[in-house]
């Protein structure tokens, strides 16, 4: 695996890690903004939306754009926002807004992402190099479902929003040196 594909692992991995830390629990942090199971339904929902239409317009921008790396970057900065947004959610409607961000950021450097790994993967190692990537991120949520629980339940949420805020920031700082280190070499 090149080092190009070894820190975009690394900083998929440590998104996966801040968004893992959340989803068991949010519903409960619904509840306690005042929601429901629908506010619940529907924040998921319009992630997803948002989400899988900016998938779409960056997917296609990003094939006319040819700046991969630096989309990549954004995309990250953009969802470490969207965390840090949980900090001032206090109305359902706050969650909808930061649902969005959230949603926009993630897809906003995804399909470049998806593009720059593969692209620096050998071709005889393409399988097993996406198997790294996919099993790497699953792993990752599943070890901070848990430990996101026990945040919540000890510290609360505003610190677990502050350690998703910080590993999500980890990972756009990988990335954003990811970008420096390839430019360097140009």
């Amino acid at each position: 695996m090149k080092w190009q594909a070894r820190y975009l692992l690394y900083s998929e991995s440590l998104y996966a890690f801040s968004a893992g830390l959340f989803g068991p629990i949010y519903a409960i942090f619904v509840e306690r903004i005042g929601g429901d199971i629908l506010t619940a339904g529907w924040a998921a929902s319009l992630f997803a939306i948002v989400c899988g239409i900016t998938l779409y317009f960056m997917g296609k921008l990003e094939d006319k754009f040819k700046k991969d790396h630096l989309v990549v970057v954004l995309g990250f900065f953009l969802a470490s926002l969207g965390f840090l947004g949980y900090l001032f959610v206090t109305k359902p409607w706050h969650l909808f807004i930061v649902q969005a961000i959230l949603g926009f950021g993630w897809a906003f450097g995804t399909p470049a992402l998806d593009s720059v790994y593969s692209k620096n993967l050998a071709k005889t190692k393409m399988d097993s190099g996406w198997g790294t990537m996919e099993s790497s991120v699953r792993i990752v949520e599943g070890i901070s479902a848990f430990l996101g629980a026990i945040i919540a339940s000890v510290f609360g949420f505003k610190i677990l929003f502050i350690i998703m805020f910080l590993f999500s920031f980890i990972a756009f700082l990988i990335t954003l040196r990811f970008l420096r280190k390839k430019r360097s070499l140009h």
